[in-house]
């Protein structure tokens, strides 16, 4: 499906910088991330336990939308999502800027 220029400019697109990560307890792979947006901070509910520590993502600045509808998830406000790859075989990476930018750099 295609959807128009007008359509995507929509999207809140941005660069945080993840500040906390913590395992949920009773969940087998859900993370509860801090991220900081340079002028406000929120907390996103991730599922790639499988893929990463916690301490990896502590610092990293990756890319996130925010202004999807918040989602309640083993009892955690998500209020954004990062936004992550999957290949074929189901490994998953993080999208991430491949230079330093500041933390709530818009995306276009």
């Amino acid at each position: 499906m295609e959807i128009t220029f007008k359509e995507f400019q929509k999207l809140d697109l941005r660069i945080g910088k993840i500040t906390e990560a913590t395992k949920i307890p009773n969940s087998k792979n859900l993370f509860r991330i801090t991220v900081d947006f340079g002028t406000e901070k929120r907390q996103a509910v991730a599922g790639i336990v499988k893929w990463y520590e916690p301490q990896e993502l502590i610092g990293k600045k990756c890319a996130f939308i925010l202004n999807l509808q918040k989602r309640m998830l083993m009892g955690i406000e998500s209020q954004c999502m990062i936004l992550a790859a999957e290949d074929k075989d189901g490994n998953v990476a993080i999208l991430k800027p491949d230079r330093n930018i500041a933390a709530g750099s818009i995306i276009h």
